[in-house]
């Protein structure tokens, strides 16, 4: 049982979000640890995921999972424990194509971090750079007026609370 969405609720904040993302990482690594066994013993291969359709199935499979996810309830796991809800502008539940961009999008959270690793920065420097960028880049939800992140503005999306209904 959901409750209605009401379009102009307050954002949940940021400790809320992290709080679920972390949530989210934790599940995801069982994921991806479960599909990568599968697809490791399918394929024969010594080596975890080597190679590009190693990439890509480690790249394809949280993003199956999310958009999924994000186009039938607007839910994970994680949103659900988090009471945590992801909708469009008009508080709808996403289509494959914005939750698809929201999921490439979403690397955004990392990506600048990583790239530390081109310019030869390696160990805790890396690691310190890694988090750095993600607290800056979830501080950015600060300046704007919604709180929303990046990549919910760009590919207009948005994070609400969803408590569930009291019967």
């Amino acid at each position: 049982m959901t409750a209605a969405v009401d379009t102009a609720a307050t954002p949940p904040g940021l400790a809320r979000r992290f709080g679920a993302l972390v949530y989210e990482g934790v599940l995801l690594f069982g994921v991806l640890f479960f599909a990568c066994f599968v697809y490791v013993v399918l394929t024969r291969q010594k080596d975890a995921l080597f190679g590009l359709p190693g990439y890509v199935f480690a790249f394809a499979v949280p993003a199956l999972y999310f958009v999924t996810f994000w186009t039938r309830s607007g839910q994970t796991l994680a949103l659900k424990t988090w009471h945590l809800r992801v909708v469009d502008r008009n508080g709808q539940p996403l289509g494959v194509g914005k939750a698809f961009a929201r999921y490439m999008l979403g690397w955004l959270w990392v990506l600048p971090g990583l790239s530390l690793w081109t310019l030869g920065v390696k160990g805790w420097w890396l690691l310190a750079g890694l988090l750095a960028w993600v607290l800056v880049y979830g501080l950015l939800a600060r300046l704007h007026p919604q709180r929303q992140f990046l990549h919910d503005a760009i590919c207009g999306s948005r994070v609400i609370t969803q408590l569930p209904q009291r019967p």
